[in-house]
């Protein structure tokens, strides 16, 4: 039997910006409350993060390349500082294909993680994704 090792703190990816990624989507689903467009929270999002100190970039161009022509344009919502990927879905659960998604994003970009935020019907759910290439 194999005993899984004791995650720590240490071993989280940028866990004081995660906690801040979530406390502001945590801060805009309480004030905006359940049922908006997602684009408001995306813009509600972009000033907590500002509130925050962040350094944001919005809708990110991500491009897939091939051949060193570009064959796809994807843009994700945000980045933070440099080096988390923050996107917004609206919907009570986490798809198969947004995890997906953001997972070429993670791949295509080189970033190390990114944050899923599902602002639900009746709650604001997160994910962690972290890119292990």
């Amino acid at each position: 039997m194999s005993v899984k090792p004791e995650l720590k703190r240490d071993d989280l990816i940028y866990p004081d910006l995660s906690y801040k990624v979530v406390g502001c989507a945590f801060d805009v689903h309480n004030s905006l409350g359940s049922g908006h467009h997602e684009k408001y929270y995306q813009r509600a999002l972009a000033e907590a993060f500002k509130e925050k100190g962040l350094k944001v970039i919005e809708q990110v161009f991500c491009p897939i390349i091939f051949n060193e022509k570009v064959v796809a344009k994807n843009f994700f919502d945000f980045l933070l500082d440099d080096k988390l990927i923050v996107e917004i879905k609206k919907g009570d659960n986490f798809s198969k294909r947004h995890i997906d998604q953001v997972l070429e994003y993670l791949k295509t970009s080189k970033i190390k993680l990114a944050i899923l935020v599902n602002f639900g019907s009746t709650e604001v759910k997160v994910k962690r994704i972290v890119n292990f290439d």
